[in-house]
Parts: C-alpha cells; structure tokens; sequence
C-alpha cells in the first residue's frame, strides 16, 4: 500500500490550504483514512479521521477550522484547512487503514509540511 500526499506549503495565518492524499496498491478492503500531524519537538497527534462511509472525527483544536472527506471512487483523502494559525504548522501525515480479515494494517504516507507565518 502507498500513500501520496500533496497540497503542503507556507501560508499566512488565515490563510487556506487542501491537502490530498492518494491511496495506491493492493488496498481492496481501504477502510478509515486520516491525517496527523507533529510540529517540532512535539509527539504526532491526531487532526481527523473518515470511515469509508463518511463518519468523520477531528481534533478539538481544529473542529470548525478543518473539513476532512473523500472520493472513495479515487481512493483519496482531502484536508480542507481554513483560518490556520502559526501553531498549525506541522508536518502532516496521511494514514490509512486496510483490513485484512479481521486485522487492521496501518499506513503511513511520507509526509507533507505546512507552514504557517508571516
């Protein structure tokens, strides 16, 4: 399994991005998709997460700021984020679940950096 990521770059607070994230390779049971992320010096946390279905779960620092979602036809997960402030900077990281029966296998995408500032 593979995972792309794209969409990373510098901005000014309130500014927007969209990251994307393309899922590749033997995914034919792709589950949940999501993005981390980890700032310098600090542990990788969560930002969001979707089910395949569309469920959805996000970090309370970014509720009303971020919109996660995805085209399941693509097999590609989206970060919409809005209104980012210096402390969003971070590294982002994709990650998605395939099942193997009943066994989660996680993946990691390489990594995309978001910088916020002026």
């Amino acid at each position: 399994v593979q995972l792309q990521a794209s969409g990373g770059g510098m901005v000014q607070p309130g500014g927007s991005l969209r990251l994307s994230c393309a899922a590749s390779g033997s995914i034919f049971n792709l589950n949940d998709m999501g993005w981390y992320r980890q700032a310098p010096g600090k542990q990788r946390e969560l930002v969001a997460t979707i089910t395949r279905s569309g469920s959805t779960n996000s970090a309370d620092s970014v509720k009303g700021r971020f919109t996660i979602s995805r085209d399941n036809a693509k097999n590609t997960v989206y970060l919409q984020m809005n209104s980012l402030k210096p402390e969003d900077t971070a590294v982002y990281y994709c990650n998605a679940g395939v099942m193997y029966g009943s066994t989660r296998g996680a993946y990691w995408g390489q990594g995309t950096l978001v910088t916020v500032s002026s």
